[in-house]
Formats: structure tokens, sequence, C-alpha cells
């Protein structure tokens, strides 16, 4: 979480003991079991230590739509604290390693330290631009080019935090998972990858994504990083 908002605030030495100290109640969490349930009134939220999640909304006939995976640095459930009652579910896609964060602490750290709240802020921020790029992709883009970008915009957000640069990454996804995601079947995600590796642009095999010509892909799927803001410190 530190590399994630030290791209927007230049964290100082009291902002980041300010930071460890809400890392007080570590907690783990199986994969496939929720730790967060839509309509769930909670006074805690977790920030993501190891491990991957994804939040998604449940349809009353059991359809389920994925609205974005959780990586190293996130924040989970921020927003049933925010708002009392979550909208979302979040379940770990691998067995999880959270910090428990209760809200009173969270209240307290940001109004004793307001560069941080700042900074959770534009991560907070972040995520709903990422969200508005998702719902172009499903809108907009067809379901080759759709793949393509979430695959990079995973890459750049693992990149900020130390897991992954432009040569690939490690992604626990399976098609299914990523099916959920950009709002194809499973049958259609394993199409479109097949194409995307003939054409020589990412291969993923065995757990890891690789990108086979990272360039050739960010152009064949029109990835403009900048709404992912990860140029900072802004704020120093």
């Amino acid at each position: 979480m530190v590399r994630k908002l030290g791209a927007f605030v230049a964290l100082s030495g009291d902002e980041l003991c300010v930071l460890d100290k809400l890392h007080k109640r570590r907690r783990t969490f199986v994969a496939g079991r929720d730790l967060v349930h839509q309509g769930q009134s909670d006074e805690s939220a977790y920030i993501l230590v190891s491990g991957w999640a994804c939040s998604y909304k449940l349809l009353q006939d059991g359809q389920r739509q994925i609205v974005d995976f959780q990586i190293p640095g996130d924040f989970l459930g921020l927003r049933s604290v925010v708002l009392q009652i979550s909208d979302h579910s979040i379940e770990p896609v691998t067995d999880i390693e959270v910090t428990e964060v209760m809200a009173t602490d969270i209240l307290e750290a940001f109004a004793n330290t307001p560069r941080l709240a700042m900074a959770v802020l534009w991560a907070a921020s972040r995520d709903e631009a990422m969200v508005v790029e998702h719902l172009v992709d499903i809108g907009r883009r067809n379901a080759d080019q759709r793949t393509a970008h979430f695959l990079l915009e995973l890459g750049a957000r693992l990149a900020l935090v130390g897991l992954g640069t432009k040569a690939g990454y490690a992604c626990p996804l399976t098609q299914y998972l990523l099916a959920d995601a950009l709002g194809l079947s499973a049958i259609h995600v394993n199409r479109v990858l097949r194409k995307l590796r003939e054409g020589g642009m990412v291969t993923i095999r065995d757990g890891f994504v690789t990108f086979d010509n990272y360039d050739r892909m960010v152009e064949f799927a029109e990835f403009d990083p900048v709404y992912l803001d990860q140029v900072g410190p802004l704020l120093r």
C-alpha cells in the first residue's frame, strides 16, 4: 500500500508511521469464501496484504458480474464503512492475508494525517476511473480489444506495487473468472486468448501472463494508461 499511495503522495515519516499502525490485526481467508457480502453492514474494512480477490455483484437468477479484481495494496470493503452498507461482495480468488482496519481507526488516521486521507481519496478515485474504463470495455470494445485492454491494465496495476513488468506478471485468474469480468463466456475467452497468442501479443500459461509484444498489444487495445494516474507523486 505504501508503494501504491506513494504514487500520489510522497509520504512523510509520520504518515508512514500512521499507515503502519493500521496493520495491527492480520487475518487470513481461504479462496472462494466471501469476506464481504452484498448488503452487509460493517464497521471495518481490509487492506489486502497478499493474494488476489474479486469484487462482484450477484443477480437474483444467480448470474455474477465481477466488477474488478483486487491485488496487494488495495482496500477491500472501504465503501461498506463509508456508505454503511456494502453494495457488492468480495471473494478471495486465492488464499489471502489481510489487515482488518476498524472504521474508527480509519477516521482517526484521516483526521490526524489529512495528506494520507488525500492519498486514499486518490486511490478511490482511481478505482472509480477503472470502473468507468470497464464500462467502455463492455459497451464499446470488441472481445479481443476488451481482453487485451484488461490484461494490460492488470499489468500496469501490478507494476505499481512491484509485482509486474512490461514482460509480464503472475496471474491466478482462470478463464471463467476473466469471463465473469469481461461479460463473455469462458469459451469465448478461450478463443480470444488463442487469437491474441497467435497474433504474437500475449501468452497465458501456468499462471503467468507473458507479453510477447507489449507495444503491439498496447496499440491493438488502444491502451492509454493516463486514467491510472501513475506518474506521481503529485503531492510532495
